[in-house]
């Protein structure tokens, strides 16, 4: 029997033993498509050789360094490059190993800053019901994640949660995009002024998104009028790009579609493509000199942070998004996928939504699409279609809770960057044979 402590402890998982691109292998010989890159992970697919050859060199050279002793030429370049493409006045990158290590940053980098520049009154964060942004305790309760948060919530630091901007579900009779947006945006205003105009330490979102609510980006002006808000009260702006980030909606960061530069920004993910687990949390020059000019010491670290073989693998895999015209591909392709789930789902009874941005994709299920009425959360529909596509060859991620944390099931697609037009069919006519069979099993 397994000694190994699963995420499941009655799911019988497959070993996984190759990937060469879009596919997984595992030791019975099953192939699976890799529709959502795992956790919107694997923008390269598997078995990119320019990426593995980069993490080799780098074993040859040193493998660790610890950064409470040397900096390395890995994360020297890495950072630069990010920098480099970064929007507004990013100019720093912290290394860390993972997305909620990224956010855990962030919140506490924030934290120092206001405590470094004479504000020590400011602690409160504020973020948005139906957000994700990671599982250790701080990221936790930040994000608007019910059901993740539930069982550690007396752990938790207190935080505020406003309104999600999701406009198919939150969008009143007669108001454009446009008007949803600046109201449910507003109401992060009402929320500083609650708590207290000075004491308001940051704002955290997603520009699009990811596991909670499925692929779903704000509408146009939105994030201007958060901006606005953050300035207006001496708020710092924290823009989580963990899944979102990094070409995946077609632009290396996601909030430049948006128009609007953030104070501090996490990054993960696709950023080690899967090749190595890294994240980086960014920061604008004022927050770096207001700790560099104070303590001179940001109070915070782990082992691992800055690991050379990782940031190797972000140098490489940063460098082929940008220098293979991925991005262009993202986009491309991400309409053509977008296209086909819309001629095959369109007019679904139970499909009610097809959104997001570029291979970021997410389709809502619901019992009634005119009432877009939701299935009973007690038959599990998202579980039951994920063990569905599976049995059918296809990794897929679904979730439920959509709605309100309890209610609503939808389904995130996030493929690699290198899929071609007959993989988009695959995993179309896949995502059609499981949701026929999930439908007639309950």
């Amino acid at each position: 029997m397994s000694k190994v402590f699963p995420r499941h402890c009655k799911a019988n998982t497959p070993i996984a033993v190759a990937g060469k691109g879009v596919y997984i292998v595992d030791s019975s010989g099953k192939q699976y498509i890799d529709a959502s890159g795992g956790a919107a992970v694997s923008c390269l697919g598997h078995g990119d050789v320019e990426i593995v050859q980069a993490i080799e060199s780098q074993l040859a050279n040193i493998e660790f360094a610890h950064t409470g002793f040397f900096t390395s030429q890995a994360a020297e370049d890495l950072a630069e490059l990010l920098i480099k493409h970064a929007p507004g006045s990013l100019d720093r990158v912290y290394f860390v190993s993972g997305g909620s290590e990224a956010v855990e940053a962030a919140i506490k980098l924030a934290r120092q800053y206001f405590v470094e520049t004479g504000q020590p009154q400011r602690q409160h964060v504020i973020s948005r019901l139906q957000s994700y942004h990671g599982n250790t305790l701080a990221a936790l309760a930040v994000g608007g994640n019910l059901w993740r948060r539930e069982p550690f919530t007396p752990l938790m630091l207190d935080t505020s949660h406003i309104a999600p901007c999701y406009a198919y579900r939150g969008k009143e009779a007669g108001e454009s995009d446009f008007d949803y947006g600046q109201r449910v945006a507003n109401e992060l205003e009402v929320e500083i002024k609650r708590r207290g105009e000075d004491k308001v330490m940051a704002f955290v979102a997603e520009p699009v998104v990811g596991a909670t609510l499925g692929a779903v980006p704000a509408v146009e002006g939105y994030f201007k009028r958060i901006r606005e808000i953050c300035d207006q009260f001496g708020v710092l702006l924290i823009l989580d790009e963990v899944m979102c980030g990094m070409g995946r909606t077609g632009s290396l960061f996601a909030c430049e579609q948006d128009g609007v530069e953030p104070d501090i920004l996490t990054i993960a993910k696709g950023l080690g493509a899967g090749y190595q687990p890294i994240g980086a949390t960014l920061c604008t020059d004022k927050i770096y000199k207001a700790i560099e000019e104070g303590s001179g010491f940001f109070q915070h670290g782990h082992t691992y942070v800055g690991h050379p073989v990782a940031c190797a693998a972000g140098n490489a895999v940063v460098n082929a998004i940008v220098d293979r015209g991925l991005l262009d591909q993202v986009t491309t392709q991400g309409h053509k996928l977008r296209n086909r789930l819309v001629e095959q789902f369109g007019d679904h009874p139970h499909i009610g939504d097809i959104r997001g941005r570029g291979l970021f994709i997410g389709l809502e299920i619901v019992e009634d699409r005119e009432s877009k009425a939701a299935f009973s959360a007690a038959l599990g529909l998202n579980k039951r279609f994920k063990k569905a596509a599976f049995e059918a060859g296809m990794v897929c991620y679904p979730m439920g809770g959509t709605i309100d944390g309890k209610s609503g099931d939808h389904v995130l697609l996030a493929p690699p960057f290198i899929i071609n037009d007959d993989h988009i069919n695959e995993i179309v006519m896949t995502l059609d044979v499981a949701l026929q069979e999930t439908l007639q099993a309950i």
